[in-house]
């Protein structure tokens, strides 16, 4: 069985991506990571070529910052990575994003059960979201739950939207829920790092307009946003250890502060007591 894994990078340094984590996290599962890197304004394709493994493939692209409608430009870049691999399967992380040791076999073994099922396009991951420190995850519906991560590559399929799934056509892949886990670490940040990534990765949808409306001029961002929170219990994958360790910020996070619609409330205790999420997004169609 043959596996690429892709993703894509721009700025990654400056905005304080765990990048290299990432890519470090895709190299066990397979004979060749695919990266497009984004011309960057910072030290990003320097610290690609310190990784010491010769199945990573760089490719150098330019971004058209003109694109500032639902983020296409993403799409667009995880499909010049998704382009160059080939394969029984291709694995897709971003740059923020890190699969956990412990799912390595769950993983593998689910591409080798599903490699010669034709029906199945792509498998579908459980999703973590930490937010404000390495200490707390995203508890409630506004906090995506699934995503497709690896799919079957030149079989039309292409990512679309601002890359957060895949379709072949107009048509949605057909996958398979399995128990591995995508955390997810955008979200974890020092907040004047945090702010200035709000303001320029915003301008991939908006205008500078709403930016300065929405995001505002104030040097830090403000964590109180993020809705309601639940302390994490698990471990954490074991290439984020240093970075984790490093964290020189403080984040505090006061439940009875957290302002949630009653809406929200209402839909977040359905989903708790019966597991169903009413009006669930799903760009995928699960067998």
């Amino acid at each position: 069985m043959k596996v690429t894994g892709f993703t894509f990078v721009r700025n990654g340094v400056q905005f304080d991506y765990p990048f290299l984590e990432s890519i470090q996290s895709l190299l066990p599962l397979c004979d060749q990571v695919i990266v497009a890197v984004g011309q960057s304004e910072d030290a990003t394709l320097e610290y690609l070529h310190t990784l010491p493994v010769p199945q990573v493939k760089l490719i150098e692209t330019i971004w058209n910052d003109s694109l500032r409608k639902g983020g296409s430009i993403l799409a667009q870049q995880t499909n010049i990575a998704l382009s160059h691999t080939s394969g029984d399967w291709a694995i897709y992380l971003q740059a923020d994003e890190i699969l956990h040791e412990n799912d390595y076999h769950i993983i593998r073994e689910s591409m080798e059960r599903y490699r010669n099922d034709r029906e199945v396009d792509g498998l579908l991951f459980h999703y973590i979201h930490f937010y404000g420190s390495y200490n707390y995850i995203g508890d409630s519906r506004r906090w995506y739950r699934r995503e497709i991560r690896v799919i079957r590559p030149n079989r039309g399929v292409e990512s679309w939207g601002d890359a957060q799934g895949f379709k072949i056509g107009r048509r949605k892949l057909r996958v398979k829920l399995i128990p591995a886990t995508v955390h997810h670490y955008g979200w974890v940040k020092p907040p004047e790092i945090q702010q200035l990534k709000q303001k320029n990765f915003n301008k991939l949808w908006h205008s500078d307009d709403w930016i300065r409306q929405n995001i505002g001029t104030t040097p830090e961002y403000d964590y109180q946003q993020g809705g309601k929170l639940k302390v994490f219990t698990g471990s954490h994958p074991i290439v984020m250890k240093e970075r984790i360790r490093s964290q020189n910020w403080s984040f505090h996070y006061d439940q009875t502060k957290v302002h949630q619609p009653l809406k929200e409330r209402l839909l977040d205790r359905i989903e708790a007591k019966c597991g169903w999420r009413i009006g669930e997004y799903k760009n995928y169609t699960l067998i």
